[in-house]
């Protein structure tokens, strides 16, 4: 054969080679990109997984090199599994992007070993990895050190150690080294080897529970680590939202975006954006179109439909649903903005992890009244709700800081936007533009320094819906009526007027018997009453917050709603308008009133009076003008709070709730008791308020069975797993308000991995590790010395204990920081006898200038700029 011959031979198979994977791809796969049409008869669904979309796919044409799946039908059901025949990965669900797959291990450690090495790869490995950052490792053991290498590098990406006490006897933890460790995985990974050390303390112990070690890899989430977990077989999680790891599907034929872009097999597709990943890259489509496939020829498709069906069910019951919002499907503007109206006439959000029940949607206003359905209490914050261009929900919590925060067991606020893009980015677009009327305005919507997005509202002089066709009428009525419907409207409204105040004294008199008003009054004049306690008319309290306007609201939540009155005789008053649904709930009022004014004790918010003259009772309290000490810790960040401050404010809010307990004519219960309701006068002085929630109880009784209610954050988890209200559950909510005192961390805050963490675990753990100087707010440290910080910090901690038999009584909690208080003083008297120049290490030295960022002229000035 000539050597011409020979080489064409070669640039014949040569040219084959290159040809056949743009036709067939590797092994099946395909390198184009794909349309609709051509990938209609690729398998959709496997057993359970019900969604299969390339470039994940099963069979040949199907799906890109690297994203192979397989479905097993040798199983009952089918299960779907990553990669080709053999593999054993199982996955169970995904998207274009993601995919999971539960990864476990189920060790038996035998004895005299010390060491137990497993692995795990993908099958995938390079395309298809563990997600960084979005991954936990957990073990579930006693005396076992775990350590987690990365495969391929041999890298250690971390370690953790789980110990077990002979008291094992909580019913339920965190995953805080107890019995439980994990590791957070921080990168990309295609694998790991994980290496079990059995702990030197523990080897010569021959129980059997030593011996079994679980390992699993979740998506990141809190695993609700249980006692019993150490007993079972395997794992229980299903108790929690997110079970399965994590893994992410990457284009790695480029090494970025920046490279993909310049070569013709980058694979974006239109509308849609590209990311990069550790090892390639991946597409989203972009922030107007939030479904879809940007894998696939105009997958992409755009998310906010502003045009609704026709004959949508526009209410459920008695709540009005406007668009955007709808409950049947083309019936709102975005799948966020979907309701569910069940056969009791309830409107309910279903937000995944947890369920709303809304009873007031405003489209004028922006935001859902909600409160959480009964038994499920994943959160208790006000939230925002904004489709966000990656199609999932931005979710910000940030607890409500008027000046009088009432508890928020049920009842909140939620904000929403239309999306998480400005208003000028949204009008250039506008087929998805959502202002649809013709006299409506684009919104930005803040909270604080953050960016919610946007949302429509009818321009000044008209009302209405902004989000469908002339949905904004004008509010003039115009004057084609004539002058004299104007003089018969007048003589009518002058009848209507006088015939309506007759039926209003009439009402308020049958309100008034009803509400039980002549049994308070009884109450009331009893000799027991040690203080003047007022019934005012609604009249009064109407003027005093001129018709109960807008203005005047200081806060409201899951109790009622707070206002700022001025009296007749231009005493500053806050006015609560209470939730009370029930005739039960009326009575358990008057009795509250009744107790609450027999308190005397300047360290509790003064009950002037209340009012029955309406349906809702009302109550009337002193008005505190510092705001709160949760506006101070937390809002007020710039505010200098000195040591001494924090002491006389930590002494007197206990010494408040320890009168409530015992030297009360009758024992109460706070129930509520959290930062927001320590309020602060001009000379911070301290008030505890809101009993919205307290119970009282009878002297031969040590606790009250009761519907769990509270603050997330501040609830007792003894009284929230059995209901039984003791005064050691307002001990354990009081430890939170120390530990905010002395860390200036709000009681559930996001750490330095944005993860969400409780204060009390957190100051615990802290404790416990030694690195309490640490976590404590750098001014206390300053400020105060080591002992007067211990002995904050153990008292903490016995307040915090799970257990209520083992925490203090309030009176107890009292005597120690007096007795903290009054050390402090002879130090201080002590330095002065010798004439020591500095007593630093004694006592703390008060900051320059005041504590609060707040003064009484500026709340006189407020005061004077209200109407009365």
């Amino acid at each position: 054969m000539s050597s011409a011959s020979v080489i064409g031979s070669m640039l014949l198979q040569l040219i084959c080679l290159a040809a056949s994977p743009w036709v067939s791809g590797v092994a099946g796969g395909i390198l184009h990109i794909p349309s609709e049409a051509s990938l209609a008869h690729c398998p959709s669904s496997c057993g359970d997984v019900d969604y299969i979309a390339y470039p994940y796919g099963i069979g040949q044409g199907c799906f890109r090199p690297g994203f192979e799946l397989t479905c097993d039908n040798t199983t009952m059901p089918p299960r779907l599994l990553l990669g080709g025949r053999g593999s054993k990965t199982v996955i169970t669900g995904l998207n274009t992007i993601y995919a999971w797959t539960p990864i476990g291990f189920n060790i038996t450690m035998r004895p005299g070993t010390k060491t137990h090495n497993v692995s795990w790869e993908s099958p995938a490995k390079g395309t298809i990895n563990l997600q960084e950052r979005s991954n936990t490792l957990y073990v579930i053991g006693c005396g076992v050190e775990a350590f987690l290498y990365d495969h391929d590098t041999g890298d250690t990406l971390g370690s953790c150690m789980s110990t077990c006490t002979s008291n094992m006897e909580k019913e339920a933890e965190g995953c805080d080294g107890v019995g439980c460790c994990r590791i957070r995985i921080k990168r990309e990974l295609g694998g790991f080897q994980l290496t079990l050390a059995r702990l030197d303390d523990f080897v010569q112990q021959s129980d059997e529970l030593l011996s079994h070690v679980k390992v699993f890899v979740s998506e990141l989430g809190d695993f609700g680590f249980r006692t019993s977990d150490l007993f079972s077989g395997w794992i229980n999680t299903s108790r929690w939202h997110y079970e399965d790891a994590e893994l992410r599907g990457s284009i790695t034929d480029q090494p970025s975006c920046q490279m993909a872009y310049k070569n013709k097999a980058y694979v974006c597709t239109a509308n849609s954006d590209c990311r990069n990943a550790s090892h390639g890259y991946y597409c989203w489509c972009s922030e107007y179109y939030e479904g879809g496939n940007p894998y696939v020829i105009d997958g992409c498709i755009e998310g906010y439909n502003p045009v609704p069906k026709k004959d949508c069910s526009r209410s459920c019951g008695n709540t009005s649903i406007p668009f955007p919002f709808g409950v049947e499907e083309g019936c709102y503007a975005h799948e966020k903005f979907g309701l569910n109206c069940t056969t009791d006439n309830v409107t309910v959000l279903d937000r995944g992890v947890i369920k709303y029940h809304v009873y007031n949607v405003s489209v004028a206003d922006g935001y859902l009244s909600v409160r959480n359905i009964p038994n499920d209490t994943a959160y208790n914050f006000q939230e925002f709700m904004v489709p966000t261009k990656d199609g999932e929900e931005a979710m910000q919590d940030g607890a409500r800081n008027d000046i009088f925060e009432l508890s928020q067991e049920y009842d909140m606020q939620m904000w929403w936007a239309v999306r998480n893009i400005t208003c000028q980015k949204a009008m250039k677009h506008k087929a998805t533009y959502a202002c649809r009327s013709v006299n409506s305005n684009c919104l930005l919507v803040n909270h604080g320094k953050k960016q919610l997005g946007y949302r429509c509202n009818c321009s000044q002089g008209f009302q209405g819906n902004p989000y469908i066709e002339d949905g904004c009428k004008g509010i003039a009525t115009g004057i084609s009526c004539g002058f004299g419907s104007i003089i018969l409207g007048l003589s009518a409204s002058v009848l209507a007027h006088k015939w309506k105040q007759s039926i209003q004294k009439s009402t308020r008199r049958a309100w008034f018997k009803k509400n039980q008003g002549l049994l308070l009054e009884q109450l009331i004049s009893d000799e027991c009453s040690t203080s003047k306690t007022n019934i005012f008319t609604l009249q009064e309290l109407e003027v005093a917050t001129n018709n109960f306007d807008a203005t005047r609201v200081l806060g409201s939540g899951g109790h009622g709603t707070v206002y700022k009155g001025i009296l007749c005789d231009q005493r500053v008053v806050a006015i609560k308008k209470s939730k009370i649904e029930k005739q039960a709930e009326i009575d358990q009022f008057i009795n509250e009133v009744a107790i609450l004014s027999q308190i005397i004790h300047r360290n509790i918010v003064k009950l002037f009076g209340c009012c029955l003259e309406s349906e809702v009772p009302l109550l009337v309290y002193e008005f505190i003008s510092n705001g709160t000490l949760y506006d101070l810790l937390h809002t007020g960040v710039g505010c200098l709070l000195s040591w001494e401050d924090r002491i006389k404010i930590a002494v007197e809010a206990a010494g408040a709730i320890a009168y409530l307990h015992s030297a009360a004519a009758i024992p109460i219960f706070h129930r509520d008791v959290k930062s927001s309701n320590i309020l602060l006068d001009g000379s911070f002085t301290t008030k505890v308020s809101d009993f919205g929630a307290s119970r009282s109880i009878s002297l031969d009784e040590s606790h009250v069975v009761t519907k769990v209610q509270g603050t997330f954050g501040y609830l007792d988890p003894e009284y929230y797993h059995t209901g039984q209200l003791t005064e050691k559950s307002d001990v354990y909510s009081f430890g939170v308000i120390l530990a905010e005192l002395l860390t200036r961390k709000k009681p559930v805050f996001n750490d330095n991995s944005g993860i969400k963490q409780s204060l009390s675990h957190y100051f615990v753990e802290g404790l416990q590790d030694g690195m309490l100087m640490e976590i404590i707010d750098p001014q206390v440290v300053e400020e105060a010395n080591k002992e007067d910080i211990g002995e904050i910090a153990s008292l903490i901690e016995v307040c915090l204990r799970l257990k209520g038999g083992e925490r203090p009584t309030m009176k107890e909690v009292d005597m120690r920081l007096q007795f903290l208080k009054s050390g402090r003083l002879r130090k201080l008297q002590a330095c002065r006898d010798d004439g020591e120049s500095n007593c630093v290490n004694a006592v703390i030295v008060k900051s320059e200038g005041n504590s609060g960022c707040y003064s009484l002229e500026q709340e006189f000035l407020l005061s004077a700029s209200l109407q009365r």
